[in-house]
């Protein structure tokens, strides 16, 4: 299945045989002090920068109706947010290794180490980062 949406993701953890957890990192994309003029220019047109995380959280998918609730929630428990990337845990997980899970989704933002997660932007979008 294509994720083209987080809509799309919430569609196909429902529909998962195992339980499932969605791990959430929101991100927020900052330019970096040292940059210069034309690395300021492309940050203000959207393009570089360095991603900073703000907030996760875990959800079950039943917990969510949907993107626009999601977002609606996030606003209310934190800060503006550029990207949110998301990942999935199946099974029943105890929330020690939810914790620990989120903690490394964290770490993997702030090193750009994004292999599997899905990065959505503010509309639900899922959005392709360049290197």
């Amino acid at each position: 299945m294509e994720i083209a949406c987080f809509d799309d993701l919430l569609a196909a953890a429902r529909a998962q045989p195992e339980p499932q957890r969605l791990l959430m990192v929101f991100a927020a994309a900052e330019c970096e002090p040292d940059a210069n003029a034309a690395q300021r220019a492309a940050h203000a047109a959207g393009e570089g920068g360095v991603l900073r995380p703000l907030m996760c959280v875990d959800k079950d998918p039943t917990e969510l109706v949907d993107f626009a609730a999601l977002k609606s929630e996030a606003a209310q428990a934190g800060p503006p947010w550029t990207l949110m990337f998301a990942a999935a845990l199946a099974g029943h997980i105890d929330a020690t290794e939810v914790q620990r899970v989120l903690d490394l989704l964290v770490q993997r933002v702030e090193t750009g180490e994004l292999g599997g997660l899905i990065p959505f932007n503010t509309a639900g979008d899922a959005v392709h980062l360049a290197r």
